[in-house]
């Protein structure tokens, strides 16, 4: 199991796109029509061999309009975990009592929402790619797209919790690791170098995605760019879309 992509949601796309596009060093986004069906509208971008995408709602009643409520404005929303066996984990998450909200079983991709009230603190995703390097919600040519001159890679995803605890517990059953306390809260390792961290919440948004941490070749050009756009930061981290992003 290994992290591969953060979904953020945002209530306008072309600012937030723009943004990270700009301050992270990334390639044109791949707008993926697929997901009008859910009533939005999004931008996938390569960072490395790990993604990073921004979704918009399009219309009234959708999960993410919702999420945007919820929490307050725009954030973290979503993160996809790569696993090789879809049956293996469909199996393990009814064993925990985790429904599935949405699911997919094509050729090149398998995958299964998992309900964020059974889980808590963010949709969960779990994927299988055929062939395991590829990545379909990327579009295709998304290899040749991909720039490593700034960014290199997202390496984890930060959730906070108004009980880091149980929620880091609950996160390291679903995605089959141990959770371990460290000095920030807790820490769930999983294959690839990749992590899930869960601390306690430091504002009054709730349970949700609150960072990412991301590789940064190229740390000075980031908050260079950040700057410039006056987007909130320090020596380590650039605020974009509601969402800390770590620079390590």
């Amino acid at each position: 199991m290994k992290l591969r992509q953060i979904a953020l949601v945002a209530g306008e796309l072309d600012p937030v796109s723009n943004a990270l596009q700009e301050v992270f060093g990334l390639a044109d986004a791949y707008d993926d029509k697929g997901i009008v069906k859910f009533g939005l509208c999004n931008a996938v971008f390569p960072v490395g061999d790990t993604f990073l995408e921004v979704v918009c709602p399009i219309q009234e009643g959708t999960t993410a309009g919702r999420y945007l409520e919820r929490r307050k404005g725009d954030g973290g929303y979503m993160a996809l975990f790569q696993t090789d066996d879809i049956e293996v984990e469909r199996k393990r998450m009814a064993d925990l009592d985790v429904n599935i909200v949405w699911e997919t079983d094509g050729d090149e991709a398998k995958a299964v929402h998992l309900h964020p009230r059974d889980v808590g603190g963010a949709i969960v995703s779990l994927d299988v790619m055929k062939p395991v390097e590829s990545w379909k919600w990327a579009g295709p040519g998304w290899e040749e797209r991909t720039r490593t001159d700034v960014t290199a890679k997202i390496v984890g995803v930060e959730v906070q919790s108004t009980d880091p605890k149980k929620l880091a517990n609950r996160w390291a059953e679903v995605l089959n690791s141990n959770a371990d306390a460290d000095g920030s809260g807790f820490r769930i390792a999983l294959d690839n170098g990749t992590y899930a961290r869960v601390v306690a919440a430091r504002d009054d948004r709730g349970d949700g995605i609150s960072g990412v941490d991301i590789a940064a070749t190229d740390k000075a050009q980031v908050l260079a760019k950040a700057r410039e756009r006056g987007l909130a930061c320090d020596d380590d981290c650039v605020t974009v879309c509601g969402t800390n992003f770590y620079l390590k």
